[in-house]
C-alpha cells in the first residue's frame, strides 16, 4: 500500500488524536502516527505542538522510524530551541550505536539543527564520529564540521575540529578524503585569509591517490582543490598533470571540465619545447570534442568554456574545426556560440571550408543567426588577409539577394573591411550605393554614411546622397546623426565649393536645433575648427585612420587568465569574474595563473600569434559601436595650460565670428553666413581655450570615509506598547557597513534580560549580521546604546512601502513587534560610479517611460557643494556640464541588490529649486531615491 493515504485530510481534533497515537504502546501504531505527522508537516500544517511526543519516539531501534523523527526534528528545532535540547541525550546515545548507519544519521542530523544552544552539546559526539572506525561515519562527520562552522565558527576553532579535518586528508578511505577537502574548501571560502588548505607535495600526493577511487563528486572537490595549488617547479607540475590526465575520459562532464581546469593552469608552468607539452595539447582535444555530443544545455556550457580555452590556447583545437559546424537542429544559443568559436579557429588552412559553411548559414531562416553569420564572414576577411577577396565577393553575392537584413549586415561589415584594407576594395562602393533606400537600421545607415563621407572624392553624387539623409535629420538615431555630421564635414573639406550650404545646414541642425549634448558639442568643435583653422580641421577630420585588427571581442588578458582558473563554474559561462555577480564579498577570491618557471620561457609558437600581428603583441580591437560614435565623453581632456597668453587668446576666440574669415579663406567667398551669437553658450570660448577642461568637469568618485548622512534617532517602539521597553534608533552606513544604531531604555520596574532581534522578510533582504548583544541585564530607568551590524543576504519580499522594515524584539518579559522605514541611501554601495561611456549607453537603453522627474525645493547649495555632499552618501557625479547658465550634474548610484539608478540634476545658480530626473530599470525605486536626495541635501 502506498503512503498517499497519510496526505488525505482527517477529522477535527487531529492533533489530539495524533498525540494519543504517538504515545501508544504498539510500535506499528507509533510508526503510522509519525508518518501522519510528517505528512501534515510536508503539506505545511503546523504540528509543532507534538514536539515532545515525537521526540519520545526517538528511543527506538527501528531505522525507518528514527529517520522520520530526525526529519521532524530538523524542521522544528529552530522554532522550538528549548524543546530541541530534550533530543540531545538521544544524539549522544545514537552516536555510540553499534550500527554505523545510525551513528552517521545522528551526526548528519546534528549538523542540520541550526540552534546555537544545542551546538556545544554536540561537540563531544562529533569528535568521536570524526575518529570513528567506519569510513561512512567519518565522511558524514567531515561535512558536519563545515555546517557547524557556519553556525558557530569560533566554537569549531576552539574545539580543534579544523585540525582533525586536516588529518582526515590523510585518511585511508578516498571518500573521507574527498569530504574533508570539500569541508575545508567551504570553510576556506568564507574565510579567505585563513590558510586552511595548506597544501604541500605530501598532501597533494595523498589527494592524487584518493582521486582514482572516489565518487565523481568527490573527484570534483579534489580537482578543484588541486587547481588552487601552485607547484614549486615545472617537474612537479608535469607529475600532477600526468596523474590528472586519466580524468579526461570520465563520463561526467563536470569531472572532465575540472580536470581541464587543472591542466590548463599547470600548462602555464611547462616549457613549450617539452615533448610532454605537445602530448598534453593532443590529449586535451578529444574530451572537449566529446562534450559537444551531449544534450544542448551541456553543449552550451562546454562551448562557453571552449571559447575561453581557444582564446588562451588556440592550438588545442586548431584541427577540430568540423565539430563546431552548426547542425540544423541545434538551438539558437548553441548555434551562435559555435559560430563564435569557428571564427576564433579560422586560419589560412581552413578558411575555404569555413567560408562555404558561413555562406550556407546566411541563407537560413533564423534572422539572428543569419545576421551573425554575415558578420562572421566580415570577421574572417579581417582575420585572414588571404581570404579577404573571397569574403568580399561572398558578401556582394549576399547583397544581390536583396534580403533586407542581410544587405544591412553586409554593409556594416564591409565598412570594417575598408578600414582594414584601405584602397583595395573600394570598387564595390557603387553596388552599396544602389541599396541606400532599403537601409532602415541605425547601424547600417551609420556605416553607409561613413563610407560615403570617407570616399566622397570617388562618389560623384556624394553630396546628394548625404543630403537625402539630412532631410529627416531629427528622426534619426544619435549614432546616425553623429556619423552624418562627421561625413558632411569630411565632404566639405574635400569639395568645399559645392557643399558650403550643406555643411552650414548640418552645423546649424546639430547645434541650434538639437538637444543632444554629444551632437551639440561635436557640432561646436567642428564649427570652431572650420572657422579658425581650416588646415588644422583637415588634419583632424581627414587624419590617417589606424588599421583595425582581426579579433573583435578578445577578453582582456588578465581577465582571461582569471576565468581560466574558474573553468567549469558559473564564471566561465558568464565570462565574468565571480566578484561581478556574487552578492557580498563572501567566497570571492581573485585567482590567477601560476607564473612561468625559468625553464619555460620559450618564444611563442607561431600558431598562437594572431595572423598579421607580430608575436607577443596584443592585437588592437575593432572599436565597439560606442567607440565609433567617437563620443565626446571618451576624450582624454587635458588640464588647462597655465600662463597669461592663453587667457588672452581664449577671450579673443570667444569674440571670433564663428564661421567668419576662417572658412571664407578656405572657399574664397565672403557669403558664408555666421550663426547668431546666441547659439554659442557663453562659456564655450573659454572652454575651447582651456583644453575643453570644463566640458566634463569630473570629480574623482571614491567613496569618502566620512560615511553617509545619519538621521537623528527616533522612537520606534514607545514604552507603553512594550511593557516598559522603549526603543529608539536610526540607520547608518560607514565605509561599506550598514548598522542599526539602537537605544534601549527600561521604563518598567523589573530587570530586562535575554534580548534577541529578528527582521521579517523585506524588499532588500536586510537582516542582522550578528545577534543583539546586550552584555549586562537592563535595570529599571537604565539606557543602553547598541550598534547592530546588518547585511543584505536575508530573505527578500517586496514590501509596501518599499523601505518598510518589520522588526521583532524579544526579552525575558515578552516579544514585541514594530515597523520602521529605513532611508534608502544606506543601501547605496561604494562602487556605484558608472563609467561615462556606460552611463550614456545605459541612459539611452532604459525606456523613456521609466524616467521620473522631481523638484527639490529650498536648497541653497551650489553645484560643487551638492556634488560633494551627495558623494559622501555614495551618489557619484559621472559628468558635469554647464548648459545655458544651468549646471547639469549627471550622477549614478548602485543599490546593494545590483540595481543601478541614473540621475540628471539641474541647478540654476541663485535658484534654490533643483530639477531631478531619475532613470532606472526598476521605476518603483525612484520615489525613494528622490527622498534620499532630499534628506541628504537638506540636512
Amino acid at each position: 500500500m502506498t503512503d498517499s493515504k497519510y496526505f488525505t485530510t482527517t477529522k477535527k481534533g487531529e492533533i489530539f488524536e495524533l498525540k494519543a497515537e504517538l504515545n501508544s504502546d504498539k510500535k506499528e501504531k507509533k510508526k503510522e502516527a509519525v508518518k501522519k505527522v510528517i505528512a501534515s508537516m510536508t503539506v505545511g500544517k503546523d504540528v509543532s505542538a507534538l514536539f515532545p511526543d515525537v521526540v519520545n519516539c526517538m528511543q527506538t531501534d527501528n531505522l525507518e522510524l528514527k529517520k522520520l523523527v530526525y526529519l521532524y526534528l530538523m524542521n522544528y528545532a529552530k522554532s522550538q530551541p528549548d524543546m530541541a535540547i530534550m533530543a540531545v541525550n538521544t544524539f549522544v546515545k545514537d552516536c555510540e550505536d553499534p550500527n554505523p548507519l545510525i551513528r552517521a544519521l545522528a551526526v548528519r542530523t546534528m549538523g542540520c539543527i541550526r540552534v546555537d544552544k544545542i551546538t556545544e552539546y554536540l561537540c563531544e559526539p562529533l569528535r568521536k564520529c570524526l575518529k570513528d572506525e567506519d569510513p561512512y561515519v567519518r565522511k558524514t562527520a567531515a561535512v558536519c564540521v563545515a555546517k557547524l562552522h557556519d553556525i558557530n565558527a569560533q566554537l569549531v576553532e576552539d574545539q580543534g575540529f579544523l585540525d582533525t579535518l586536516k588529518d582526515l586528508i590523510s585518511d585511508s578511505n578516498p571518500m573521507v578524503v574527498a569530504n574533508a577537502v570539500a569541508a575545508l574548501s567551504e570553510i576556506a571560502e568564507s574565510h579567505p585569509s585563513s590558510n586552511l588548505l595548506d597544501l604541500n607535495p605530501q598532501s597533494i600526493n595523498k589527494l592524487l591517490t584518493a582521486l582514482n577511487e572516489c565518487t565523481e563528486w568527490g573527484q570534483i572537490f579534489i580537482l578543484d582543490c588541486l587547481a588552487n595549488y601552485t607547484p614549486k617547479d615545472d617537474r612537479e607540475a608535469q607529475s600532477i598533470c600526468e596523474r590528472v590526465t586519466p580524468r579526461l575520459s570520465h563520463a561526467n562532464s563536470a569531472v572532465v571540465l575540472s580536470a581541464v581546469k587543472v591542466l590548463m593552469k599547470f600548462m602555464e608552468m611547462l616549457s613549450k619545447d617539452l615533448d610532454y607539452y605537445g602530448t598534453l595539447l593532443k590529449k586535451l582535444a578529444p574530451p572537449l570534442v566529446t562534450l559537444l555530443s551531449a544534450e544542448p544545455e551541456l553543449q552550451y556550457v562546454a562551448l562557453r568554456n571552449i571559447n575561453l580555452i581557444v582564446q588562451k590556447r588556440p592550438e588545442i583545437l586548431k584541427h577540430e574545426m568540423k565539430v563546431f559546424f552548426v547542425k540544423y537542429n541545434d538551438p539558437i544559443y548553441v548555434k551562435l556560440e559555435k559560430l563564435d568559436i569557428m571564427i576564433r579557429l579560422a586560419s589560412q588552412a581552413n578558411i575555404a571550408q569555413v567560408l562555404a559553411e558561413l555562406k550556407e548559414y546566411a541563407t537560413e531562416v533564423d534572422v539572428d543567426f543569419v545576421r551573425k553569420a554575415v558578420r562572421a564572414i566580415g570577421r574572417c576577411a579581417i582575420k585572414v588577409e588571404q581570404s579577404a577577396e573571397r569574403c568580399v565577393s561572398t558578401l556582394l553575392d549576399l547583397i544581390q539577394t536583396k534580403v533586407n537584413y542581410v544587405v544591412q549586415e553586409a554593409i556594416v561589415v564591409i565598412k570594417d573591411i575598408f578600414r582594414k584594407y584601405p584602397n583595395k576594395y573600394e570598387s564595390v562602393i557603387a553596388t552599396l550605393c544602389e541599396n541606400l533606400d532599403s537601409l532602415d537600421e541605425p547601424e547600417a545607415r551609420a556605416a553607409m554614411i561613413w563610407i560615403v563621407g570617407e570616399y566622397a572624392e570617388r562618389i560623384d553624387n556624394a553630396d546628394e546622397l548625404l543630403e537625402s539623409f539630412l532631410e529627416g535629420f531629427h528622426d534619426e538615431s544619435t549614432q546616425v546623426q553623429l556619423q552624418l555630421l562627421t561625413a558632411i564635414v569630411k565632404l566639405f573639406l574635400k569639395k568645399p565649393t559645392e557643399t558650403q550650404e550643406l555643411v552650414q545646414q548640418v552645423l546649424s541642425l546639430a547645434t541650434q536645433d538639437s538637444d543632444n549634448p554629444d551632437l551639440r558639442d561635436r557640432g561646436y568643435i567642428y564649427w570652431r575648427l572650420l572657422s579658425t583653422d581650416p588646415v588644422a580641421a583637415k588634419e583632424v577630420v581627414l587624419a590617417e585612420k589606424p588599421l583595425i585588427s582581426e579579433e573583435t571581442d578578445l577578453i582582456e588578458p588578465t581577465l582571461l587568465d582569471e576565468l581560466i582558473c574558474y573553468i567549469g563554474t558559473l564564471a566561465s559561462v558568464y565570462h565574468k569574474p565571480p566578484s561581478a555577480f556574487v552578492e557580498g564579498g563572501r567566497g570571492v577570491v581573485h585567482k590567477s595563473l601560476p607564473p612561468r618557471t625559468a625553464s619555460s620561457e620559450s618564444t611563442e609558437s607561431p600558431e598562437t600569434a594572431p595572423a598579421g600581428a607580430p608575436s607577443g603583441e596584443q592585437p588592437d580591437v575593432i572599436p565597439t559601436q560606442g567607440d565609433l560614435l567617437g563620443d565626446l565623453l571618451n576624450l582624454d581632456l587635458g588640464p588647462p595650460v597655465s600662463g597669461p597668453p592663453l587667457a588672452t587668446s581664449s577671450v579673443q576666440m570667444g569674440a571670433v565670428d564663428l564661421l567668419g574669415g576662417g572658412l571664407d579663406s578656405l572657399i574664397g567667398g565672403p557669403n558664408f553666413v555666421a550663426p547668431p551669437a546666441a547659439t554659442v553658450p557663453a562659456n564655450l570660448g573659454a572652454s575651447m581655450g582651456s583644453g575643453l577642461s570644463d566640458l566634463f568637469d569630473l570629480t574623482s568618485g571614491v567613496g569618502t570615509l566620512s560615511g553617509s548622512y545619519v538621521a537623528p534617532k527616533a522612537v520606534w517602539l514607545p514604552a507603553m506598547k512594550a511593557k516598559g521597553l522603549e526603543i529608539s534608533g536610526t540607520f547608518t552606513r560607514q565605509v561599506g557597513s550598514i548598522s542599526m544604531d539602537l537605544q534601549l531604555t527600561n521604563k518598567a520596574l523589573q530587570v530586562m534580560t535575554d534580548f534577541a532581534i529578528q527582521f521579517n522578510r523585506n524588499s532588500f533582504g536586510l537582516a542582522p549580521a550578528a545577534p543583539l548583544q546586550v552584555h549586562a541585564p537592563l535595570s529599571p530607568n537604565q539606557t543602553v546604546e547598541i550598534s547592530l551590524p546588518l547585511n543584505t543576504v536575508g530573505s527578500v519580499m517586496k514590501m509596501e512601502p518599499l523601505n518598510n522594515l518589520q522588526v521583532a524584539v524579544k526579552n525575558n518579559i515578552d516579544v514585541f513587534y514594530f515597523s520602521t522605514l529605513y532611508p534608502l541611501h544606506i543601501l547605496f554601495v561604494e562602487d556605484g560610479k558608472m563609467d561615462r561611456q556606460m552611463f550614456l549607453a545605459t541612459w539611452k537603453d532604459i525606456p523613456n517611460e521609466n524616467e521620473a522627474q522631481f523638484q527639490i525645493r529650498d536648497c541653497p547649495l551650489n553645484a560643487e557643494a551638492v556634488s560633494s555632499r551627495l558623494q559622501s552618501s555614495n551618489i557619484f557625479t559621472v559628468a558635469k556640464r554647464n548648459v545655458e547658465g544651468q549646471d547639469m550634474l549627471y550622477q549614478s548610484l548602485k543599490l546593494t541588490n545590483g540595481i543601478w539608478v541614473l540621475a540628471e540634476l539641474r541647478i540654476q545658480p541663485g535658484n534654490p529649486s533643483f530639477t531631478l530626473s531619475l532613470k532606472c530599470r526598476a521605476p518603483e525605486v525612484s520615489q525613494h531615491v528622490y527622498q534620499a536626495y532630499e534628506t541628504i541635501l537638506k540636512n
